[in-house]
Order: C-alpha cells, then structure tokens, then sequence
C-alpha cells in the first residue's frame, strides 16, 4: 500500500472516530470543515470525496496530490509533515509485519561469525517483509538460532560490524533511523494534541515550544465530549471555559489555544456540557 494511500485510510479513520460518521458525503464534509476553521487550510468536500473514490473505495486511478495538501492531512493525524509519516507511520496490525528468520549452521562454530558478517539485509519503506529465499534453502551449520524480527516502516539493518559490537545494546546488529518524538527538540500543539518536531519554525500561527515528554505523551484535547461521564472523567479531567465554550482535556495545565489555566472537572461540569447524567442535579455554577 502507497503512503498517500496508508495517509488517506488514517484522515478518513480519525475523521469517523472525531464526527462519529460513516458516510462518504459525511466525512467529506466533516474534514471540509475542520481542515477550514482548525487548521487554516481549505480542501473542500468534494476533493476529500474524490480521495474517498480513489483511495478508500479503490474506484479511480491514484494520482498527484500536491504536497501541501499531504502534509496538512499528515499533520491533521498527528505527524510533522508527509515525510514525517512515511518515515515513522506503523500500521496497527503488527501481526502482518511479523517474520521469523530461521538459520541453521552446518558447518564450524569459528566459520559463524565470517558467515555473519557477509550478511546484510536491507528493508526500506515497506510494510512488509518476505523471507529471502537464500536463507530459506542454505543451512549454515551445528548451532541452530531463531531470530524473531519484528520489522516495520523504516530502515532496518542486520549486520555484524565492528562498530554494532561495541555497543552491548546492538549486540545483534539492529538499529533504527527513527527517533522517539520525545527525543525532539521542540513540540507544537495541533488542536487536539502536541506533536514533537527537530524545527524551531512549522507555519504562521503555530507556537512551539521546548519539548515536555509527559505533555507530548499524556496532554490531550477530548474531542468527544458526549462520550464524558461522572463514571470516566470525574477526577479524570480537567477543562477551560472561554466566551462559553468549554473544552475538556486528560491532564492539568494550560489551555494552549487561549492560555487558560485549567480546572478539574466536577459533576456539574459534565452535567452542563459533556455527557449528561441522569443523577445529576444542576445548580448555579
């Protein structure tokens, strides 16, 4: 599956998970509206309707979609930009990126190492990953060793060089070229959630700000606010309330679109405007 393709499937996801529509005209319409009012970027319903054809439903021809279009959709699911995505997005279904390399040795122990060190295996930006058939056919000898390697998105590289040994954490040669986003320098805030980034400038507008791990791990915008309850999120979350909106968030702190200090979320709260309870009793706030 192409990255615009793995990009589109994950809009349309966490547009149905936000909107809690299934219709193509209602998603369409829902991200139309969105990408418009929360991110300053318009692509209207029936573009998104089009991706919907050709992505989705498999009914067009893939073709160009200009690259600011990708990386706003790529930012809207959580990630810097469109080379941020195809650089570190992992399908959730782990299960299909699992592969087991099997390798017997025939021959003697002191030939392992020279046998190892010819070796290479190179995955690069695929999703999956299927068995080199030189390693299904030749035997290499008396010791039996099973590797489980879980290969994803990215670039993985099994190698013995002098340089992997040296380090005890690389003891078998695997090392990845992506980085946790809380090892970033910075972070920024995209309306629901901050995502971590190396550059102290993304756009106009956005704000960032040196990187906190627990904020960039647990700080979160609730985007469901119907869903809240007395039984989820009393004691659980915190909210703002400005010109009569209110928003509600899983950790304290900061509103980062108005800078308002947050408030630990009562009953009356959810009550008034989250998920109404039928024990609740409303007073005066």
């Amino acid at each position: 599956m192409s990255k615009k393709k793995l990009l589109i499937h994950e809009v349309f996801r966490k547009a149905g998970e936000e909107s809690g529509k299934d219709t193509k005209n209602g998603l369409a319409a829902y991200l139309w509206v969105y990408f418009k009012e929360d991110l300053g970027f318009e692509i209207n319903d029936k573009t998104f309707s089009r991706y919907y054809d050709t992505y989705i439903s498999n009914k067009g021809e893939e073709k160009g979609i200009h690259i600011d279009r990708l990386n706003r959709m790529s930012q809207y699911v959580g990630y810097k930009d469109f080379l941020d995505f195809s650089n570190t997005f992992v399908k959730k279904d782990e299960e299909a990126n699992k592969t087991t390399i099997k390798i017997t040795v025939d021959e003697d122990e002191q030939s392992i190492s020279e046998k190892f060190s010819k070796l290479n295996i190179n995955i690069t930006n695929e999703q999956h990953f299927k068995m080199p058939d030189f390693i299904k056919q030749n035997g290499l000898g008396i010791l039996e060793i099973t590797f489980i390697l879980c290969l994803v998105t990215g670039n993985v590289l099994f190698s013995n060089s002098k340089k992997m040994n040296n380090t005890p954490a690389y003891s078998f040669g695997f090392m990845s070229g992506v980085s946790p986003m809380t090892e970033k320098k910075y972070m920024y805030w995209n309306g629901e959630r901050y995502i971590g980034t190396d550059s102290s400038y993304i756009n106009p507008g956005i704000e960032i700000v040196a990187m906190n791990a627990h904020k960039l791990l647990h700080f979160r915008k609730i985007m469901r606010k119907d869903t809240l309850t007395d039984i989820n999120a009393l004691g659980k979350t915190w909210y703002s309330k400005y010109n009569s909106e209110v928003e509600f968030f899983t950790d304290d702190g900061v509103d980062p679109d108005n800078g308002r200090e947050l408030r630990k979320t009562s009953s009356l709260i959810i009550y008034k405007y989250a998920g109404k309870q039928k024990d609740s009793v409303e007073f005066e706030e």
